[in-house]
């Protein structure tokens, strides 16, 4: 009996199992479906706008448009740097299964040099693969038609059109307005630190020296953008919204260019610099140096066997020497000597020494340039026939830390603060100067013997041209001082307004002008009756000037015979000067290496440039040598 009601209860129990679990997998069902109900509720309404602006993102495309670069005229309006559009061929590794194989064929196609090989892989190496690059620039219409006849059998290939920078006059004034190139590692380290990365989007090419790089954000513009909607192979469909570029601030230069050109002419194959300024402006009318190199072949990356030649040639055509060769300036410094004497009362103008061609000091003996010295010679004749003699005794009687003081004023031995990038400080030698030089204790101590030879130029002075020249026109313009710069004024792009850049006086220098005339006179004696008759024999302007000689190596009391002597190791040939003397217009510091006297190959460069900027003369050829006075 009780099995038989055992048998009649259990499908009650199945029953309540059944339902049990029924009513368990009920709660599941319904909490799978809250949580997939709360899951929706967070995405389309909690995350709507996060999503829907991912999914825009995937579906339309920013491309970036590169700004065109701002122009850069001379004084006169002459294009120094311009852009201009062309075809170029370009290939996105990343697109590409067999890069050689693509290059291969395209070379079936278009010309395509190994000139041009070397340079894309030299750019593969430097870039990322996803960026594209070009294999070929500037293709004729030919060549365009042709490869897109051909365009399905080269994926990850195409043909854009490009602004290309191009430099008009070549080789003139290459060191001044400099070059742009491709954009490397550091240079986007350097946009980064500015705050311009998302403005250099899509950009490949930078400011890399002159003008071009210390105005780089002027001259770049703002970069624009396009929206641009793609399918899921990311291939464009249409354009939906376009934000224009903004092109690049012009700039006009102080630089007059014809003059450029002429003081690069007549050095002809000589080394060496020409810087010439405004002195009442502070403005670089020419700043020379040779040799120079076309920053055209830069543009587009320059080919290895371009870059040898210019990086391993001999003469250096890369390095800037206006701004960056430090040179000894030799009896240049003679006139800034004359007047430290005069400011500190060491000497007056009428007072003189007796000169026997030698100066004696610590059992050593200090030659004059002239056997049997200069007789009786007061400040004026120092200056006109460059008596060694007595600024040796000058500078003993000075001492090396009053000389020092006062060179400083004249902004020797730091940078002139002109507006390009890497100028040199040059060397000022001084006690101090000398400890932070040299390491040993032995080395670091200031002998009063070689005070002597700084008071003629040579020593441990170095100088830069540019360093010279503004000196020059400081004592031109009466002491004062301005900042030396190349641009003239800015060129808003948008608006047309022209930013003007002011003269900047960086210091007046408090001489009384009763001694700054005495200089005045006798750098005109230098020209009239003294070292540098010979190359302004005739000219139709009174020009004030200086020749000055640096030696290159010591003669240990020989003679100097620059026949004797190898080339690389002839004294280097230096000129300052200003014109016209009562009214100055331009000031220049001229320097040519291992070119000898200054008299012979420095004043002669200088006077041509004088003739064309102030009597419009246009010079017959390069600036022979004189035979000159030793200077």
């Amino acid at each position: 009996m009780a099995l038989a009601q055992a048998s009649l209860n259990a499908p009650d129990r199945e029953l309540e199992r059944f339902r049990f679990r029924v009513a368990l997998a009920g709660v599941a069902v319904v909490a799978a479906f809250a949580l997939l109900l709360a899951r929706f509720f967070h995405l389309q309404v909690v995350q709507h706008e996060y999503y829907t602006t991912r999914a825009e993102d995937n579906r339309i495309s920013l491309v970036p448009i590169v700004p065109s670069r701002g122009v850069i005229v001379d004084r006169r309006g002459t294009v120094l740097a311009r852009n201009y559009s062309a075809y170029t061929l370009e290939i996105t590794p990343s697109k590409v299964d067999d890069l050689e194989a693509t290059i291969e064929g395209l070379g079936r196609v278009i010309d395509v040099q190994p000139k041009d090989r070397k340079r894309f892989r030299k750019l593969l190496e430097e870039s990322k693969t996803f960026e594209s690059l070009p294999i070929r620039t500037r293709l004729s219409e030919e060549e365009v038609a042709r490869f897109a006849a051909n365009r399905y059998l080269f994926p990850g290939v195409e043909v854009k059109a490009r602004l290309f920078r191009h430099y008009p006059l070549g080789p003139v004034a290459s060191h001044a307005i400099g070059y742009i190139s491709r954009i490397n590692k550091r240079d986007l380290e350097m946009i980064d630190d500015n705050g311009q990365t998302a403005n250099y989007k899509g950009s490949e090419h930078i400011g890399k020296t002159g003008i071009e790089q210390s105005y780089e954000f002027d001259l770049h513009g703002e970069a624009g953008y396009e929206q641009v909607e793609i399918d899921a192979g990311g291939r464009a469909i249409r354009s939906l919204a376009r934000t224009p570029p903004v092109q690049g601030n012009n700039l006009t230069l102080t630089l007059d260019v014809k003059l450029q050109e002429i003081a690069e002419k007549v050095f002809g194959d000589r080394r060496g610099a020409l810087v010439a300024i405004e002195p009442s402006t502070g403005g670089i009318l020419a700043l020379v140096s040779t040799p120079t190199f076309d920053p055209n072949l830069f543009v587009d990356g320059i080919r290895s066997d371009d870059w040898d030649a210019l990086n391993n040639s001999p003469d250096k055509p890369m390095l800037n020497r206006a701004l960056n060769g430090a040179y000894p300036p030799g009896s240049t410094f003679k006139p800034f000597m004359a007047l430290a004497a005069l400011e500190t009362g060491k000497r007056t103008p009428g007072q003189a020494i007796s000169d026997p061609g030698y100066f004696n000091f610590g059992g050593h003996q200090f030659r004059d340039d002239k056997k049997g010295g200069h007789g009786s010679v007061d400040m004026h004749k120092s200056i006109v026939h460059s008596c060694d003699t007595y600024y040796y005794t000058l500078a003993n009687d000075m001492g090396i830390d009053s000389i020092a003081r006062f060179m400083a004023t004249l902004g020797f031995g730091q940078e002139t603060g002109i507006d390009l990038e890497g100028e040199s400080a040059g060397v000022l030698p001084s006690p101090e100067w000398k400890k932070r030089r040299f390491k040993r204790p032995e080395q670091q101590k200031w002998f009063a013997g070689e005070t002597i030879s700084i008071g003629i130029g040579q020593g441990y002075n170095a100088y830069t041209p540019i360093q010279l020249a503004l000196a020059t026109a400081v004592v031109a313009n009466n002491g004062i001082m301005f900042r030396p710069h190349l641009v003239k004024y800015i060129t808003d792009s948008r608006t047309g307004e022209k930013t003007m850049i002011e003269p900047e006086p960086l210091r007046v220098l408090p001489w009384k002008q009763s001694h700054v005339e005495t200089i005045k006179r006798a750098m005109v004696g230098v020209n009239t009756h003294g070292t540098g008759t010979r190359a302004f024999a005739g000219a139709g302007y009174v020009a004030a000037g200086k020749t000055g000689t640096a030696q290159v190596f010591s003669l240990k009391g020989g003679d100097y015979k620059a026949s004797r002597v190898k080339k690389e190791l002839r004294d280097h040939a230096l000129y300052i000067a200003f014109a016209p003397a009562d009214k100055p217009q331009i000031a220049l510091a001229v320097l040519v290496e291992n070119g000898g006297f200054g008299a012979q190959s420095a004043a002669p460069i200088a006077r041509m440039v004088f003739d064309y900027y102030l009597l419009g003369k246009l010079p017959k050829g390069v600036a022979e040598e004189d035979e000159a006075e030793e200077d």
